[in-house]
């Protein structure tokens, strides 16, 4: 079965078609399973989780790591008889030989209906409401000057609809004449890059590499590439069971931008394509990165189904510093000028007057 793959970039990929947005926080853990199963069907589960690690796990040598632990304990795991246990005993097993916060083993439904785990891989936002329960705000709100000379606009999600491009191009385009930008992540919860291509074009003088973008080869070759087509993402030669890309900008014809100073606004909630664009700014050093460190969830990936009641959010890919080869999960992205998010607006307006 076919699964779109949402990559919070890491980047927008598609699964054949399959759509990364770049990485961000999984989505919330499948529903509980409706009834318990066999001893023969939780060890074959196991089997399953090793077998998806060994071979889709965004970094091979420790997929083979987990899948060699998995079936070594496989006598230790045939003791227990409850499910959620069993969830438990296995995330904490698979943490304890590589920590990575977003792979976990947890309760879902058998039978594919709601709660087996979405129909994509990737922990990009899903439909439904937004924080407390209420709508979700628009990907795009407040495009605007905020001060004499500086332009302001800020980022919920990079969906990548027509819409929000054609929003976001009438922005960069309205505002060439900025001496300052402020782009506001505080509350951006991820998606693709396709925004990042419209922005950036704009405030790059000369071809630059942004970041490099890791995926399981065997992902890749069962789904297709996600980005191929596209020409702002470059192969490269990689190790033995990885697909790398590498993101980079290529300037427009539009010059008066490439001088201006350019703020970028985060938080602890700034997630996924959001931190993508962030390591991207920081390592070119095109923008100053206002507030606080980011939320620090880099792997992508998606929800598969084990059996016997049970799913695990395996991680596919990553988004890295070529250079170093340093990712942010679990960290996330230190910003340049470190306040609280509530005071990130005006410090960086306070930075733009200065």
């Amino acid at each position: 079965m076919r699964r779109n793959l949402v990559i919070a970039i890491g980047a927008s990929l598609a699964l054949a078609p399959f759509h990364p947005a770049l990485a961000q926080e999984p989505p919330p853990p499948p529903a509980p399973a409706p009834a318990a199963a066999s001893p023969a069907d939780y060890a074959a589960a196991v089997e399953s989780l090793a077998g998806k690690l060994e071979t889709a796990y965004v970094e091979p040598a420790y997929g083979k790591q987990y899948a060699a632990m998995l079936r070594a304990n496989k006598a230790a795991y045939s003791q227990i008889t409850e499910p959620a246990a069993l969830a438990k005993r296995l995330t904490d097993d698979l943490r304890a030989v590589h920590p990575d916060n977003h792979l976990r083993v947890t309760l879902g439904r058998p039978d594919g209906g709601p709660g087996a785990g979405p129909r994509r891989i990737g922990p990009g936002p899903g439909p439904g409401p937004g924080p407390g329960g209420g709508p979700r705000p628009p990907a795009i709100e407040d495009p605007k000057w905020i001060a004499d000379g500086v332009a302001y606009i800020k980022f919920n999600m990079f969906d990548g609809s027509p819409e929000t491009l054609a929003t976001l191009e009438a922005f960069m385009k309205d505002h060439v004449d900025a001496k300052a930008i402020i782009f506001d992540a505080r509350t951006h919860r991820g998606g693709g890059p396709a925004e990042m291509n419209v922005i950036l074009p704009y405030l790059y003088a000369q071809p630059t590499r942004l970041v490099g973008m890791d995926m399981a080869q065997a992902v890749v070759d069962a789904r297709g590439d996600p980005t191929r087509g596209d020409p702002n993402m470059r192969p490269v030669s990689a190790p033995k069971g990885v697909n790398r890309r590498e993101h980079w900008v290529t300037p427009n014809a539009e010059t008066r931008l490439r001088d201006a100073k350019v703020f970028y606004l985060t938080s602890t909630r700034t997630g996924s394509a959001a931190e993508h664009l962030a390591l991207a700014f920081k390592r070119t050093h095109r923008a100053t990165l206002v507030g606080e460190h980011t939320g620090g969830a880099n792997h992508f990936g998606g929800f598969e189904s084990l059996g016997a009641g049970l799913a695990a959010f395996i991680p596919v890919g990553r988004t890295f510093d070529p250079d170093t080869n340093w990712d942010w999960e679990g960290v996330g992205v230190q910003p340049d000028v470190a306040v609280p998010a509530e005071q990130a607006l005006d410090k960086a307006l306070a930075l733009a007057k200065g």
